[in-house]
């Protein structure tokens, strides 16, 4: 729990670059937001595509961060990265003591997902990781640029449904997604892997 949520806290949000088919690795960014307003930082690591290595990617990128001290939460952009590498959020709590908020667009079609995952051999190791991530809440978000309410859903480690509200909508200032996941989201975009000289 958080002693206090102020207006610039300090959270790092994480999202994936685009990839390919023949990629073997995908380029991982974590911004650091000061609130919704400024950015403080920009962290990257790069995971294996369907790999099981994110929780610890990301973990790894954030304790040897000099904003390490100064962050109160991260933020994932969903809980799957680089196809389905998907993040223990729970083990990524423990691992850096920070509480975790995964931010969902779209409520996920869990049987869509189910099916999804039956290609992989681990594929029940993969689905637990999913199951472990535990509730999806909703919350309806409202600020000056959007037009009346838009629904978001998230789920949490380490944090009360009211302490995860207030952090979005903190964070939500210029559209239905918190900034720290937006500039994430943002950057990754703009990155593609260049072809390497012959």
């Amino acid at each position: 729990m958080l002693r206090a949520i102020k207006k610039e806290i300090r959270i790092i949000g994480w999202d994936d670059s685009p990839f390919s088919f023949h990629d073997t690795s995908v380029r991982l960014v974590g911004v650091v937001c000061r609130g919704g307003t400024q950015i403080d930082g920009v962290l990257t690591t790069e995971i294996a595509k369907d790999g099981l290595d994110v929780t610890e990617k990301i973990a790894h990128a954030v304790n040897a961060s000099v904003h390490k001290d100064q962050l109160r939460a991260i933020m994932l952009d969903g809980i799957t990265f680089g196809g389905f590498n998907i993040t223990d959020i729970k083990a990524l709590r423990k691992k850096t003591g920070l509480p975790v908020i995964v931010v969902i667009r779209d409520k996920p079609d869990m049987n869509a997902i189910k099916n999804s995952l039956s290609k992989f051999p681990d594929s029940e190791e993969r689905w637990n990781l999913i199951r472990k991530a535990g509730k999806i809440y909703e919350i309806e978000i409202r600020n000056r640029v959007l037009e009346g309410k838009r629904t978001l859903y998230y789920q949490k480690s380490g944090l009360s449904e009211s302490e995860c509200e207030k952090i979005i909508n903190l964070t939500a200032v210029n559209s239905v997604v918190p900034e720290p996941v937006r500039m994430a989201h943002i950057i990754c975009s703009g990155i593609r892997k260049m072809p390497r000289e012959k």
